[in-house]
């Protein structure tokens, strides 16, 4: 199964990572970094006070190949934020998603928002990596971490400083979630990872047993403006968008489509850097 390639691709990637990663000096490079920039305080209190957005910098898919092939990950970076973004999310999977660690690291030069590094983490030395590459919060996915696992995995990244976006996309991986935490980001992927159906319904069913001081992100398969009323309908506060996004060349316009236009007050800020 897809899944479990990646999995399988991901052992590999770590064997190699851990061959030239030393603990001592990654944890000594962290303490001298500035504090990482809250990705979950970013969320909670969004620029569109209906829906926090995470948008998504991705090139390719396993699903639906090559995505975008003008890619230029620091100029669409830019054009995110100044869209009115509230966090990006960025792919650094080589294998599946023609990512790069380095494509992280070059966007948090650039602007900023909060990065999310977008990858199949099964090891810590994958979230001391996250962080030392400029990274503010890592995915976690329930459907290849145990319960024991995700609470090590959890712990570590929060002890960098890194907050976590837990991802779900059935009830029985809401309960294992749920022996770990009841707070934080949980997000719900439309897209079944196995079958790579997608179904919105999905976030609207699993909502239902979502604890209220967690926040809930919906991600996969969102493409219109009622699409975004439907989840938000059915209980959730964020989404995490990308493919809708990257096949249109003009990412400004992409953004006001979906999520509404961006309402700055004269003279704030965040009107001043759009302008």
């Amino acid at each position: 199964m897809y899944l479990d390639r990646i999995v399988e691709t991901k052992k590999k990637e770590v064997q190699v990572l851990k061959e030239t990663f030393n603990l001592a000096e990654a944890e000594a490079r962290i303490a001298s970094m500035p504090p990482t920039l809250g990705f979950e305080a970013a969320l909670r209190q969004p620029k569109r006070r209906e829906m926090a957005l995470i948008a998504e910098v991705k090139k390719a898919s396993p699903s639906k190949g090559l995505i975008r092939e003008d890619f230029h990950p620091v100029e669409l970076a830019r054009a995110y934020e100044a869209a009115g973004a509230d966090c990006l999310s960025v792919l650094t999977d080589r294998d599946y998603f023609q990512g790069s660690p380095e494509y992280l690291t070059n966007i948090r030069a650039a602007v900023k928002l909060p990065l999310l590094r977008k990858d199949f983490v099964i090891d810590e030395t994958q979230i001391y990596e996250a962080r030392l590459i400029g990274a503010d919060a890592v995915l976690l996915i329930a459907a290849i971490l145990p319960v024991e696992r995700l609470r090590q995995l959890k712990t570590v990244a929060e002890s960098l400083g890194l907050d976590t976006l837990i991802e779900i996309h059935n009830a029985e991986e809401l309960d294992q979630v749920l022996q770990v935490t009841d707070r934080g980001l949980i997000g719900v992927n439309n897209r079944n990872l196995h079958t790579f159906e997608t179904d919105l319904a999905t976030t609207v069913d699993l909502a239902k047993r979502v604890p209220e001081q967690a926040l809930l992100i919906s991600e996969s398969a969102i493409r219109t403006a009622e699409d975004i009323a439907y989840v938000r309908g059915g209980g959730a506060r964020g989404v995490l968008i990308g493919e809708t996004f990257m096949r249109r060349p003009d990412i400004g316009e992409a953004v006001a489509d979906v999520m509404g236009p961006l309402h700055l007050e004269a003279g704030s800020p965040r009107a001043e850097e759009a302008r």
